[in-house]
């Protein structure tokens, strides 16, 4: 019996747990070679802040957003510095905080992929239906609200 065949006959709760893991895995791999300038987290976070149109994100508003940690992405901001797809500005009202700003570098990178990224998406959701897709966010972001309150009390 090969390893697929047991994860079949695996209680499903489980399954799915370890699913997680090999997705987060494969997505990674597959983003990482997708772009030639950047890796797949740095992707998201770039991508992250389009979710931020009223004000420039922190670093630890970026870190909520992402779920991850404040010194993760710090090291992500790090390399987009680096390659000048953002630039980090002090904030004019707390001059501890510092904003992220993305570059027109970043956004030009962004022109470049987006018939790229659109089959991208085609590709990954092949063969699911717009239902099924809504299920599994439904799913997937009530599982996300569980994290969110197990963080810390574990």
């Amino acid at each position: 019996m090969n390893a697929s065949e047991i994860v079949q006959m695996m209680d499903h709760k489980y399954a799915l747990f370890g699913l997680f893991f090999a997705f987060h895995n494969r997505l990674q791999a597959v983003g990482d070679s997708f772009y030639e300038e950047i890796t797949c987290k740095q992707f998201f976070l770039l991508a992250c802040m389009n979710l931020y149109p009223e004000e420039a994100p922190t670093a630890n508003e970026l870190a909520k957003t992402m779920g991850c940690s404040r010194q993760n992405v710090k090291e992500i901001l790090n390399s987009l510095e680096k390659k000048q797809f953002v630039r980090l500005e002090t904030d004019e009202s707390d001059k501890r905080k510092k904003r992220v700003y993305l570059t027109e570098q970043a956004e030009l990178m962004g022109a470049k992929y987006q018939h790229k990224e659109i089959e991208f998406l085609k590709h990954l959701y092949e063969g699911i239906s717009d239902e099924e897709v809504d299920s599994a966010y439904s799913i997937i972001s009530k599982i996300e609200d569980n994290l969110k309150k197990m963080e810390g009390s574990l």
